[in-house]
């Protein structure tokens, strides 16, 4: 069976992150890889990781959000992070829905500065 483990740079490629994003996440306990001197392996738990993580960080999830949940998995299993991902989703959504509040308000104030200036010098 071929090794599914991948070395540091292969996962760099897979995942499109730079070695110091990488490193960090190892820094702080996201992913935990296999080591053979100083070389780091990456298996299908820390891929599996990544992808997590990765997709956290798309819906604006802080790393200690992250961090927190993955431990919910190692501790207490599935069920338990599940629940925890929808209270964690529930409050993120909150959060982005205010977030477009606040750009949207900005945005028509940005348009109506904009026209109002447009006007006055004669330009539409």
């Amino acid at each position: 069976m071929a090794d599914q483990r991948l070395t540091f740079k292969e996962m760099c490629a897979e995942f499109d992150v730079t070695p110091r994003t990488l490193r960090y996440y190892e820094y702080i306990e996201l992913l935990q890889p296999d080591r053979e001197g100083r070389a780091r392996f990456y298996g299908p738990r820390e891929r599996a990781r990544m992808k997590l993580i990765l997709r956290g960080r798309k819906f604006g999830f802080q790393l200690e959000d992250i961090r927190q949940w993955l431990l919910i998995y190692e501790n207490e299993g599935t069920s338990a992070q599940m629940a925890a991902w929808v209270d964690l989703a529930d409050g993120q959504l909150k959060e982005l829905a205010e977030q477009r509040r606040q750009l949207d308000e900005a945005m028509d104030e940005l348009k109506d500065l904009r026209d109002s200036v447009a006007s006055e010098i004669g330009k539409s």
